[in-house]
């Protein structure tokens, strides 16, 4: 057996056809609709074609002052009552933000509330990160364990996120949820943000760490010919080979659309546009994965 042969199983055995096949849902978040109210970040991601939604961190209110969607102190009826709204659009609510540092002095009470909500709303997913500088590690696992059993009685997945620091790439997030050791904590992939803080190719990294991987925040990044996140497929990021790895487990696993803008140009000055760029990006991580659906095993 060739090293070349060696280096391509991990994706043949991932796309070899399996009674387990991933099942992906697709959820445009509302943080790209930040400039515009929540209600209308829905009605544009529903006409994208999508069915599944993940909330983003602010919105204009009535009075066109930008709020938090839903602060982390609100009471969990306020998260039923965004779930409703969101299923009045057609959409169904699969993730949501901490929006607290799992370093910070607030983070075991936080993320216990953001738990209850997201319980109370039907997600199942919490989506937390760390400092972009090294530090304070010992508070980010305190936290991680504490959350933990929490989240597996009320139903939920607390899900870490590459974010620079203790936290900056999959295989550091694998050896906080190693040491966490607690099935409630697990791990969404950011591939931009490999990319992009640390100048890390995702590739390799998704291959160490993909079986702790149980959702994506998707988003895609370019260091040229300038430096930002972007879109999925107008970036530097192989989206093939990065989902490769994860076709075939039994999860149901949500791809959270992060970033849908094009790189090097201003964003759109309309929610249109952003509906456009919306339903652009769906479209292409469908192809992705029905690419590597059907395509057959290769050897290299």
């Amino acid at each position: 057996m060739t090293r070349r042969h060696l280096l391509s199983v991990p994706f043949a055995a991932a796309m070899a056809p399996a009674a387990t096949a991933t099942k992906f849902q697709l959820a445009c978040m509302t943080l790209p609709y930040s400039p515009y109210p929540f209600e209308r970040a829905l009605k544009g991601i529903k006409g994208a074609g999508y069915e599944y939604v993940a909330w983003g961190t602010t919105h204009p209110d009535s009075a066109g002052k930008r709020q938090p969607l839903l602060d982390w102190k609100a009471p969990a009826a306020r998260a039923r009552e965004l779930a409703r709204v969101s299923a009045d659009h057609g959409l169904k609510p699969v993730m949501m933000f901490t929006t607290i540092n799992l370093e910070s002095p607030d983070a075991p009470e936080a993320h216990k509330r953001r738990i209850e909500q997201a319980a109370e709303a039907g997600i199942g997913f919490v989506l937390t990160f760390g400092k972009t500088a090294p530090g304070e590690r010992e508070r980010a696992i305190e936290c991680l364990r504490q959350a933990g059993p929490l989240a597996r009685k009320a139903g939920v997945l607390v899900v870490i996120k590459q974010h620079g620091g203790n936290t900056a790439t999959g295989a550091d997030c694998s050896k906080i949820i190693a040491e966490v050791a607690d099935e409630g904590v697990k791990m969404c992939y950011d591939a931009g943000n490999v990319l992009d803080y640390e100048n890390h190719d995702p590739i390799p990294d998704i291959q160490a760490c993909w079986r702790d991987v149980r959702a994506f925040a998707i988003k895609d990044h370019r260091n040229w010919p300038t430096d930002t996140d972007c879109g999925p497929g107008f970036g530097e990021i192989d989206h093939y080979k990065l989902l490769a790895p994860v076709m075939n487990t039994q999860f149901t696993m949500p791809l959270a659309f992060e970033n849908i803008f094009e790189p090097a140009v201003p964003r759109p000055q309309s929610a249109e546009g952003v509906d456009a760029l919306a339903r652009r990006a769906r479209e292409y991580v469908e192809t992705v994965i029905s690419g590597l659906s059907t395509a057959p095993v290769t050897k290299g």
